[in-house]
């Protein structure tokens, strides 16, 4: 079994049938080699990319219908995020216009349909108050257009970093494949890859708050922050990316200067006791810690103010417990 059949199955739920007592056990096929699996990988690629042109040919002889938003069902990171300017301009587009291009579904039990090709076309549509869309019902398997809408997907110029990051590793959860049999698949660089997965080790509310404007961030500076996120500046990390989601203004620069600078000194506070014009000692705090110095002619005292101190909070703890 293939890798690209180990997705097919997974995705569409299938497990394998058990063999009869006498059946002949088959012979495995998988190539066992990287280069072996990369070809494998590559040729199921080409093959789901070849099958849904096919499809696509298909349905420009065929009629759209006319689907109910109600029926359709989205899958969960399939839908490719548009930046706000950019759902906005489809939006405005759709409003005045007819849609030019319909849907791609499949159909699902009892009159519903699972979204293949459309996701930010149909939340256009439910934003406008439409109550139905034009679309193409197609027969596809799940594994087909999941294994090359991957890839067609991050390959485009305009998906976000972020969006990449994701791509990558929800395949890589159903493929199987590891971070190099990827890059070398996708065509890509094995530091850009790299460079890509940076992301998964920034913390996780920071993802969470990146999801809604993934744009804002490229690889570049993920890297530099997950490297902050691994030297324990998490909560800095985090408060960056999240003025960086919310402040337009706010550069990647900026976020990963705002993650990296220190925490500043906290400045002791002190007070200096005087007799008259004598400065007799200073009393400093800082971080919980109080600490007196007394000055040179009342050096030889601090014995004895130091057993008044401890005296004076004993006395002042046991006057609480009375109350």
């Amino acid at each position: 079994m293939g890798i690209g059949d180990r997705l097919l199955a997974k995705t569409a739920n299938v497990g394998n049938k058990p063999s009869e007592p006498n059946a002949t056990r088959p012979t495995n096929t998988e190539p066992r080699t990287s280069p072996g699996r990369l070809m494998d990988a590559q040729h199921r690629i080409n093959t789901a990319q070849a099958r849904i042109k096919e499809l696509e040919t298909q349905l420009e002889h065929r009629a759209a219908l006319e689907v109910p938003l109600d029926a359709l069902v989205e899958v969960s990171g399939r839908r490719r995020k548009l930046a706000v300017e950019q759902f906005h301009e489809l939006k405005s587009n759709l409003a005045q216009h007819a849609l030019a291009t319909p849907i791609l579904v499949r159909s699902l039990s009892e009159g519903r349909f699972e979204i293949v090709a459309g996701h930010n076309r149909v939340a256009a549509y439910r934003e406008l108050g439409r109550k139905t869309i034009r679309a193409n019902v197609a027969t596809i398997d799940e594994g087909e257009i999941e294994f090359a809408a991957f890839f067609s997907n991050l390959l485009s110029p305009s998906l976000t970093d972020f969006e990449k990051y994701w791509n990558f590793k929800r395949l890589q959860e159903l493929s199987g494949l590891s971070r190099t049999e990827i890059a070398d698949s996708a065509g890509l660089s094995k530091s850009h890859v790299t460079r890509i997965f940076s992301f998964d080790a920034l913390p996780e509310e920071a993802k969470a708050a990146l999801a809604e404007k993934p744009e804002r961030l490229g690889s570049n500076a993920a890297q530099k922050l997950a490297a902050l996120t691994e030297a324990g500046k998490d909560k800095k990390v985090t408060e960056a990316i999240r003025r960086l989601v919310e402040d337009d203004g706010f550069t990647q620069d900026k976020a990963v200067a705002l993650a990296t600078e220190k925490p500043k000194a906290t400045v002791p506070s002190a007070t200096v006791v005087r007799s008259g014009r004598r400065k007799i000692c200073e009393i400093s705090t800082r971080n919980g810690v109080v600490g007196i110095r007394f000055f040179e002619k009342d050096a030889s005292d601090a014995e004895v103010w130091s057993q008044r101190i401890v005296n004076f909070i004993n006395k002042t703890l046991n006057e609480a417990k009375e109350d």
